[in-house]
């Protein structure tokens, strides 16, 4: 290769293991790194300013020639921790919802959630970058990412989406997951999921250097125990089946030949 592929990453703590894989294997001098919020790694993709990422597996199906890279995702076997719903009444009480920007993933899991989980219809809010503080009452809010972290102290009723998701289904969940929309080569491909293993082989060093966000958040916890990193076959089972509900429901209609 003659230029650098860009490649795309998400800036959240569960990323951390992969993004000091990549880095302490060198790996990163092959490529230019560039860190982002979930929804901006799919939009750079989709607008070719990036031909690798990390990406909210919602937006799989609107990218063209889409391939999943990696045995490695960010997942969870149950709860998650990180993606919930805040609000200070019970769910079924919530006149209003305000979904996080930050991730269509999370958004549309919701969606299935609410109508197949918990049967339950509020009105549906897009978010603000100031959406947090207009929870309260009857509005409930989507928070993922590292802003959950202490929020579980701050607000009565707290709603894993990883629990859900696995109460209806019996299965782990994917969030996010390594796509490129260009050819790669063997030799890239095992190079780089052997990064990703580095960092996750990594973990208990990277507990040292981390400083854990919240005094109440293990990190240990959180990255061994909540965030599941293997993109296994019954990952793949839930990632089609999830994938499957949104076309179903028409919130997406799937354009691209998708590898998984």
């Amino acid at each position: 290769m003659n230029h650098k592929l860009t490649v795309t990453a998400v800036t959240y703590l569960n990323t951390k293991p992969f993004l000091y894989g990549i880095v302490k294997s060198g790996f990163d001098a092959q490529i230019q790194l560039e860190l982002d919020i979930p929804s901006q790694c799919a939009k750079k993709l989709a607008s070719g300013a990036a031909q690798i990422g990390l990406i909210p597996v919602a937006a799989i199906p609107e990218l063209n020639n889409a391939q999943i890279i990696s045995d490695y995702c960010i997942g969870t076997l149950n709860e998650v921790k990180t993606v919930c719903l805040y609000s200070d009444y019970p769910i079924e009480a919530l006149t209003h919802l305000y979904l996080d920007f930050h991730s269509r993933t999370s958004v549309e899991l919701t969606k299935i959630l609410l109508r197949e989980y918990w049967g339950v219809t509020p009105k549906l809010l897009p978010a603000g970058s100031d959406y947090i503080q207009k929870i309260g009452g009857s509005v409930g809010g989507l928070i993922i990412g590292d802003r959950t972290i202490g929020l579980e102290d701050k607000y009565p009723f707290v709603y894993d989406l990883g629990a859900a998701w696995h109460d209806l289904t019996g299965l782990p969940f994917v969030f996010a997951a390594w796509v490129s929309t260009v050819p790669l080569s063997d030799t890239f491909i095992q190079q780089f999921n052997q990064a990703l293993q580095l960092g996750l082989d990594s973990i208990p060093q990277l507990l040292y250097l981390l400083q854990s966000p919240d005094p109440n958040f293990s990190l240990d916890r959180y990255f061994n125990q909540y965030i599941s990193y293997t993109f296994n076959e019954k990952k793949r089972e839930a990632l089609q089946l999830f994938l499957s509900k949104i076309a179903v429901n028409a919130l997406t209609k799937p354009t691209s030949k998708m590898m998984v």
